[in-house]
């Protein structure tokens, strides 16, 4: 089983959707990507920054689910990062009502001595300087870094993001952000660009219409499992990068065909993440859970058809 890195924001959420609203919750890109990962039972640990505002049962939770939290630093006299959003009815499309850096401002993160080894590395959506001020500090380079981002550092820090992306194997984005990205409306085409800057695999996420798994000539496409209630959209993409990551570091197998399994799990914890408000689904998410739904995904998805020549 490898060591995983985890660098993202730990934070405050305050989110509103049609079913209802919150105070402020825990939320977070890394908080989500080590919840989803912690399903998989590997030594991970997150690299992040909160304020002396963060309260210790937060910290708490994430040190319950075996999660090292020696490099999430605390800044007693700062304020921790917050983020506040309203879904429209669609659930698709949100208005971010308040974003406050606080202490993120300033972070410049420390990987822990005993992860600088670590075999996977999970970059979650930050700034791409400190993305890359995490992969200086290893001392080889990972068998795996995964990248997560967002147009909003296409549009302010588009060649630091490159000079990142062009050192990671994989890249998780979204289609509107493979678009912005390279230019390009057909996502086969995106997904070639992107290649040419670097990332062996290119993850595209679709939403509610699953994801697509790049790589060379060969694409695979997931599904993702139609749910009856959708309360909360809000770290579905980062649930999805740590249950992938997770994956990955679990079976130490970076090939493509096993990519495709990191995919299906991946996609599955997601589904679990957006059936409560902010973490409260996946704080108490248990194995027997996760493999019920696992087999839904495989009904779903599992088909035999004859190839002759019936016309």
């Amino acid at each position: 089983m490898s060591k995983l890195v985890i660098v993202g924001t730990v934070a405050f959420d305050a989110i509103e959707t049609p079913f209802g609203k919150t105070d402020k919750i825990l939320g977070g890109a890394a908080t989500f990507i080590g919840l989803a990962a912690s399903q998989f039972n590997v030594d991970a640990a997150i690299v992040s920054v909160v304020g002396g505002d963060f309260p210790q049962e937060y910290l708490d939770l994430l040190s319950d689910k075996n999660i090292d939290i020696s490099g999430v630093e605390i800044v007693k006299e700062g304020k921790t990062f917050f983020w506040s959003g309203k879904y429209h009815n669609d659930m698709n499309t949100r208005d971010t009502l308040a974003t406050e850096l606080n202490v993120l401002a300033d972070f410049n993160p420390v990987v822990p001595v005993g992860y600088k080894n670590a075999e996977v590395v999970m970059l979650g959506n930050l700034h791409p300087l400190v993305q890359m001020g995490v992969l200086e500090q290893m001392n080889k380079k990972p068998k795996m870094v995964i990248l997560d981002t967002m147009n909003f550092w296409m549009d302010c820090a588009l060649e630091e993001l490159k000079a990142v992306i062009k050192k990671v194997d994989v890249i998780t984005i979204n289609d509107e952000e493979a678009r912005q990205l390279t230019g390009e409306y057909s996502l086969v085409v995106a997904a070639r660009k992107i290649h040419e800057m670097g990332p062996k695999y290119v993850v595209i996420k679709k939403g509610e219409h699953g994801a697509l798994l790049f790589h060379e000539d060969n694409v695979f496409f997931a599904p993702a499992l139609p749910l009856e209630e959708v309360f909360d959209p809000t770290g579905a993409g980062d649930t999805f990068a740590g249950g992938f990551a997770g994956f990955l570091a679990k079976t130490e197998d970076y090939s493509f065909e096993n990519m495709k399994n990191a995919v299906i799990y991946g996609s599955t914890l997601a589904s679990f993440c957006v059936e409560k408000f902010g973490t409260e689904r996946m704080k108490k998410l248990n194995e027997k859970e996760v493999y019920q739904r696992l087999d839904q995904f495989k009904q779903l998805t599992q088909f035999e058809i004859v190839l002759e020549n019936i016309l």
